[in-house]
């Protein structure tokens, strides 16, 4: 597999999405960013290492949340995937669309959710 992650985001999904801006950017003083896209809308923030913390407001339990997801950077998400599974790697989600592009979801050997997002600015799959 030619795919080698350059940037990871970790994503939560929480009850109360205005809760948890209150707390992330008044108690932690994080300074996270109300994002459009999605309804309702969802806060990203990056820490000074560069990781990003995501927060969307859905149903989410322990083990499905938080998650990792990796970013996709020269494209072919499709392809990511399709290699992903003929290599006996579950796949949760197939890719779909996502705010601001694509995404899927799939889980490690010890079955930990991992995810891929790929701007919708980069084809889906490099292959002719």
């Amino acid at each position: 597999m030619n795919f080698k992650p350059k940037s990871a985001s970790i994503v939560y999904y929480v009850s109360d999405i205005q809760r948890t801006e209150t707390f992330y950017n008044e108690t932690f003083g994080l300074g996270l960013e109300r994002m459009e896209g999605a309804d309702p809308f969802w806060l990203q923030g990056q820490l000074e290492n560069g990781l990003d913390l995501i927060f969307f407001e859905m149903e989410g339990t322990r083990g499905n949340t938080p998650a990792i997801v990796f970013e996709v950077n020269e494209g072919g998400i499709d392809d990511i995937v399709a290699e992903l599974a003929d290599s006996g790697v579950t796949i949760v989600t197939p890719v779909s669309e996502a705010p601001g592009g694509w995404s899927a979801d799939f889980l490690d050997p010890d079955g930990f959710g991992l995810g891929l997002w790929q701007s919708g600015e980069l084809p889906r799959t490099l292959k002719s």
